[in-house]
């Protein structure tokens, strides 16, 4: 019998809206607008505000909108200005970076590839003005700055892809292009370019940790579901005072696995598998075509893979014989 499965349904508070603590003498004034929006409160917090962007989100903001104003203005063009077009093809349509012709060079043609580089420049930008936001926040509010470690790893991952690696490889059309699907190609392209990805060991790693952290997830989340009717949500008095919904908690994983996390323990598991997840991928990436062309015959050659029975067929990447 279903009791207190409380998935769709919450508990919803009206009141005042919270304006949080008073800021550092010197600092720059947040906004002061706040509503409660009800539909926002099914799914999480139902107020909306104060926002505080400050120099680094505004520029932050400006960039990634110049940045998608570049590529959406291309993909327009692509389609001779069509709107029914764009739409319709929109999943199919990219900016492609500059061909091996340029090799690295900044100076590019902007119908060859340079607005391709214009776009990654204000992309990065913002990206990286919004992460010096989430940590210049974080300090504000006397709060530890792993948000923005965290984003860091996500920006790791995405510099080696469009700039790091490229730079290493001294060819910017080793970089990703911007799109739906066109990014989707490239990613199977560069996998069986370099001998399959699957045999990349820090490939392995980041898929492992992608998948741990969406079990992780899912099992935390479901275990401070199931003992919310006991308080089971408010975890910092769970973890300074252990009481019933803790304690069930433990009792059901050490039934069911033999051991348990705790309820600090559990959110550094689940931060560290995430940022793994991009640290280890970005690893992944940078090594392919620098130090490893064929990650087949690296992972025979180290004992990762096995040899498969001989055919007659060359394997062009180990020359004629």
């Amino acid at each position: 019998m279903a009791t207190y499965q409380n998935i769709f349904t919450q508990v919803q508070l009206t009141h005042a809206p919270e304006m949080g603590i008073e800021m550092k003498p010197g600092s720059d004034p947040r906004g002061t607008n706040a509503t409660l929006v009800h539909l926002f409160g099914r799914f999480g917090q139902a107020q909306i505000g104060p926002v505080y962007l400050g120099w680094t989100g505004l520029l932050s903001l400006l960039c990634g909108f110049t940045a998608f104003e570049i590529i959406g203005l291309n993909m327009m063009a692509s389609v001779n200005w069509n709107p029914i077009q764009f739409v319709r093809l929109l999943p199919w349509l990219s900016l492609e970076p500059p061909g091996p012709e340029y090799g690295f060079s900044p100076i590019v043609p902007l119908a060859k590839g340079g607005w391709w580089i214009l776009a990654g420049m204000f992309l990065t930008l913002s990206v990286l003005l919004w992460a010096i936001r989430t940590y210049r926040r974080a300090r504000a509010l006397g709060m530890g700055t792993h948000v923005f470690w965290a984003f860091m790893s996500a920006i790791w991952l995405f510099l080696v892809l469009g700039f790091i690696r490229p730079a290493f490889m001294g060819s910017w059309s080793e970089a990703v292009p911007f799109g739906i699907f066109p990014h989707l190609d490239w990613t199977a392209a560069f996998s069986i370019r370099y001998g399959n990805l699957f045999y990349n060991p820090f490939h392995a790693l980041s898929i492992a940790f992608l998948y741990g952290s969406t079990l992780l997830f899912a099992m935390h989340g479901a275990t401070i579901l199931a003992v919310g009717r006991y308080g089971g949500e408010r975890e910092i008095e769970q973890i300074t005072d252990r009481g019933t919904a803790s304690e069930r908690a433990a009792l059901f994983w050490r039934w069911t696995m033999g051991f348990n996390a705790t309820m600090e323990s559990i959110h550094r598991w689940a931060w560290w598998f995430a940022v793994l997840t991009t640290l280890t991928g970005g690893i992944g990436i940078l090594l392919t075509g620098t130090v490893v062309d064929n990650w087949y015959l690296w992972a025979q050659q180290h004992h990762y893979a096995p040899a498969y029975p001989s055919t007659g067929v060359v394997d062009p990447a180990l020359g004629s014989k």
